[in-house]
This record gives C-alpha cells, structure tokens and sequence, in this order.
C-alpha cells in the first residue's frame, strides 16, 4: 500500500524525497537554518523545486553554506557566483546572500545562536496546524509578518513574510502536511 503524501510533492521522485526526509523536520541546527535561509531567499519569485534542483550546485558554488566564509565574499567572489550557470543568478539574490550571512553572524552573536533566536518566536516548540489540504495552507501569517519584520530590521534581505513562512515550513517551526499525509505525526 502506498503512503499517502501532501498533494504538492506528487509525481516527482526529488520533491517526494525532499517531503519525506526534510520538509517540516525541526531544525535546531544553525548550519541548516542557514541553508534553508538561502535556499528559500533564492526561491522568492521561482518554485521551490527550481530551488531544489539546483541545491547541490548551490552546495558547490557557496562553500557548503558555510556562513563564515560566505560573509568575507568580495566582488570577485561575487562575479563568479553571477557567472555561475548551475545557480540562480540573480544580483540582488547573490549579493543579499553575503549581506545576510553578515546578520546571520551578527543574530549568533546576540542570541548565542540564530537557532535560539528563530525558535524563540515558536517557544521552541512546532506550531502544529491541521490541514486536510495543501492548498488551504496560508503563504503567510501574522507571525511570519512579525519575524519577517525583525529579520530585516537586523539587515536581512529577500526575508518577506512569504519567504519566512516557506522557511518555517521547511524547518518545522510550523507543521503544514496535510493531515492524512503519513509525515503529520512522524514530525
């Protein structure tokens, strides 16, 4: 028998991979709170399976998410990134990915890790909704709006409330799979 999924990872086996491993797991880990950041700023306009496809070159062309060595990016660093055709190339993007790593560095220092910072908003636990459909999922919230808002106020770029609420998503700070789908509990 076949396990019933979220409607919106059905018939590719990469999305329906990514929903069964990754998608809505609690991330505590500053490392993949970084790269689902990226990953999800470089989403903003575009699919998240564009993203997806690209994720290992992503991996490639950025040091591993390391952002470290992301925030001492300079303009030639930042060349090739634009040069890059296995990545998004999108300027704003590129350049909003060292800036951010930069606040990212900044919240660490602040909070003692941006994971204590992001889960903060959740009291450090899940949000668990109950939907009996994706599409009833909302793009954002109030609460996507209020860490939307504080992000770029600590200088985060390509962080709209959309953007936080994917993040969320992604990073199980809110569980969004539909009810019957077998990940509602397993996360």
């Amino acid at each position: 028998m076949d396990k019933h999924r979220c409607g919106w990872c059905e018939g590719d086996s990469l999305y329906e991979a990514y929903h069964d491993k990754e998608w809505g797991v609690p991330v505590k880990d500053d490392d993949t709170l970084f790269e689902f950041l990226i990953l999800e700023t470089f989403q903003a306009g575009l699919s998240w399976i564009t993203v997806l496809r690209k994720r290992e070159n992503f991996r490639n062309a950025f040091d591993n998410f390391d952002y470290q060595k992301i925030a001492l990016y300079n303009q030639d660093k930042i060349d090739e990134l634009l040069e890059n055709p296995g990545i998004i190339r999108n300027k704003l993007k590129v350049n909003a990915t060292v800036s951010n790593a930069k606040a990212f560095i900044a919240v660490q220092k602040e909070f003692g890790s941006f994971s204590s910072y992001i889960w903060g908003f959740v009291d450090g636990k899940p949000i668990k909704n109950t939907l009996k459909n994706y599409k009833n999922a909302p793009a954002n919230t109030p609460l996507s709006d209020k860490i939307s808002k504080d992000l770029k106020k600590r200088g985060f770029k390509f962080v709209g409330s959309t953007v936080v609420y994917a993040h969320m998503q992604a990073t199980g700070m809110v569980n969004d799979h539909e009810v019957g789908c077998f990940r509602y509990d397993e996360v």
